[in-house]
Parts: structure tokens; C-alpha cells; sequence
């Protein structure tokens, strides 16, 4: 059984676990499903925003797709949820990024 069936077999019981959704976009974008990624971050985050991490994996599928001014967007918005969780880490990792797209 591969990691994405796995996944998609917890899901079954835990359809809106953050943790198996991020982790089940992140297995989409290894085999290069970036489609279903985005679909999975973007119902991941409309449903809880202060899931920070997928911001910047999000963003970079943005950028993927040379989609930039919606990758700049998602960099903004979460920047603005890692500030709101004190997560200090998060909010250097997304201000690179998004520097770095707005050179």
C-alpha cells in the first residue's frame, strides 16, 4: 500500500484531520499531482486558517504554476497566521519567500 493510499485510508475515519490532509497534499506534490494538492491545502485552510505550515507548500504550488500573484497572496496571508500564532519560524521561512518572489 503506498503512502497516499494510506492516507487516504485514515481520512476515511478523519476527514478533516489537518495533520493527514497536509501530509496526504505533500505526498500529491512528490508524484507531481499538484491539482489535487492545491485542493487539498485550499480546503485544509479555509477550514483552519492557523494551520501555518501549509501557506508556504501552497504558495510554492502557486509558484510552480507561475501563478505569482496568487503565490504573493498566500505568502501574505500566511504570514499574517504565523504572527498571529507567535510562530516565529514559520513567519521567517514565508518573509523569504516571499522575498525572494517580489525581487
Amino acid at each position: 500500500m503506498s503512502r497516499i493510499e494510506k492516507l487516504l485510508e485514515l481520512l476515511k475515519t478523519a476527514e478533516t484531520d489537518s495533520f493527514l490532509q497536509h501530509a496526504l497534499a505533500l505526498e500529491y506534490i512528490k508524484t507531481g499531482d499538484d491539482e489535487r494538492a492545491r485542493v487539498l491545502f485550499n480546503s485544509l485552510l479555509s477550514r483552519e486558517p492557523g494551520y501555518v505550515g501549509s501557506y508556504y507548500h501552497l504558495a510554492k504550488l502557486l509558484e510552480r504554476a507561475k501563478e505569482y500573484d496568487a503565490a504573493i497572496d498566500i505568502y501574505k496571508k500566511g504570514l499574517q497566521e504565523a504572527q498571529k500564532a507567535n510562530d516565529r519560524h514559520s513567519y521567517n521561512e514565508l518573509q523569504m519567500a516571499l522575498e525572494e518572489i517580489e525581487e
